[in-house]
């Protein structure tokens, strides 16, 4: 939608000469605000790709492709437009891990060599190396873009890598990575306050893939992919007067995990996730902590959301969940293959405590605690029920 408004924009003249006067501005404040949200926040990822855009742009306008200094700039531009689609699909393929490893380092001495490798391309001696960079598909009169042959084909592959990163690793910051790809070659493709316009606007994709990123991270729970505790507590702010939490527990969860591991435990985690997902009545499940969850009605009393949470403590009940065998091979081979270590049934139950508001203007924590009293008392009554707090 950014590039798209971005695009829509610098199609009107008159817009356009405002543009051309701001473009400058925009790109300091872009990159100055973006670099250090990035260290902030140790977005390594994201700093690098900033820095990447944010000095291309600079060269590029700094050492423009028409004018006094044109057989320079246009050296300098053919070679960012080569450099600058490797450069972005490479850190695609780095992660925040990765990019403390050998090949993060070669990455990013890369990079840092690229302005000493462009500097010696004005040098008289590599002049031959220079034109064949700014060797053009077409002749004037037919040309679509003024972006090389080379680097017209670095964006294809490019962009071809960074696709394939994304279907590998479907994450925001990959996604936000490809479509700065794009403004990158947008940017090149156009001249002056637009090429300006587009890489910032690709920096200002970044940011804000770390503004979601970061989002998700403190409001949602990786494992389940339900809201967390801390989206909790920022629901139970904006409940009105009427309203049920249910806290739910999934019985015998340690002796699940001692028996058959954490990896077993995480499973059950999803499943219960999963199907609290599908909560009706207007239920809106979160993970709470550990194996702890819970279910806000908002607008119902306890008596109406019984009947939902009965049906969910009965739809886990007749859920199956199959322990695998340990020799139970990690790629799913061509043929069958029957395992020898055996298969194990298990059935998953859950206790849920029910409590609402005891007066108008009641504490959601006091709430809270009401309906862990009664989950308590689901508990030792001999679990897999319901209970209201009385």
């Amino acid at each position: 939608m950014l590039l798209l408004g971005v695009t829509v924009i610098l199609q009107s003249a008159s817009i356009r000469e405002a543009v051309a006067t701001s473009a400058p501005v925009y790109s300091w404040v872009i990159f100055c605000a973006g670099i250090p949200l990035g260290w902030r926040f140790k977005r390594r990822q994201l700093v690098v790709a900033l820095v990447v855009l944010f000095a291309a742009e600079r060269a590029i306008a700094y050492f423009p492709a028409v004018g006094p200094t044109a057989p320079g700039g246009r050296i300098v531009y053919a070679a960012i437009a080569l450099l600058l689609p490797l450069d972005l699909a490479a850190i695609a393929w780095l992660s925040e891990r990765t990019l403390s490893t050998w090949a993060g380092r070669l990455v990013e001495g890369a990079i840092l060599i690229q302005p000493l490798a462009v500097a010696l391309l004005l040098r008289p001696e590599l002049s031959l190396a220079a034109q064949s960079l700014q060797h053009e598909l077409a002749p004037a009169g037919l040309r679509v873009t003024r972006i090389p042959a080379v680097a017209l084909l670095a964006f294809l592959v490019a962009i071809t890598l960074t696709v394939l990163r994304f279907v590998v690793r479907r994450t925001v910051i990959q996604a936000s990575l490809a479509w700065a790809l794009l403004a990158a070659l947008l940017g090149l493709h156009g001249d002056g306050a637009a090429s300006t316009v587009y890489l910032a606007t690709g920096g200002l994709v970044l940011i804000v893939s770390l503004i979601e990123t970061s989002h998700r991270m403190a409001f949602s729970d990786e494992l389940t992919g339900l809201p967390s505790r801390r989206a909790l507590t920022d629901a139970l702010m904006r409940l009105p007067e009427l309203y049920t939490i249910a806290m739910i527990d999934i019985d015998h969860f340690k002796k699940l995990n001692d028996e058959f591991g954490h990896s077993a435990g995480d499973q059950v985690l999803r499943l219960i996730g999963s199907t609290l997902t599908r909560t009706e009545g207007g239920g809106r499940p979160f993970r709470y902590g550990g194996e702890e969850f819970a279910v806000l009605f908002p607008g119902k009393p306890a008596e109406e959301a019984l009947p939902y949470l009965e049906d969910l403590r009965q739809t886990i009940e007749a859920s199956v969940f199959i322990i695998r065998g340990r020799d139970r091979p990690k790629v799913r081979p061509e043929k069958p293959v029957r395992s020898t270590g055996g298969r194990r049934r298990l059935a998953i139950t859950v206790s849920i405590g029910v409590a609402e508001p005891e007066e108008t203007g009641a504490d959601p924590d006091d709430v809270i605690r009401a309906a862990d009293q009664a989950l308590y008392h689901a508990k030792h009554t001999g679990r897999n029920r319901v209970c209201v707090s009385e």
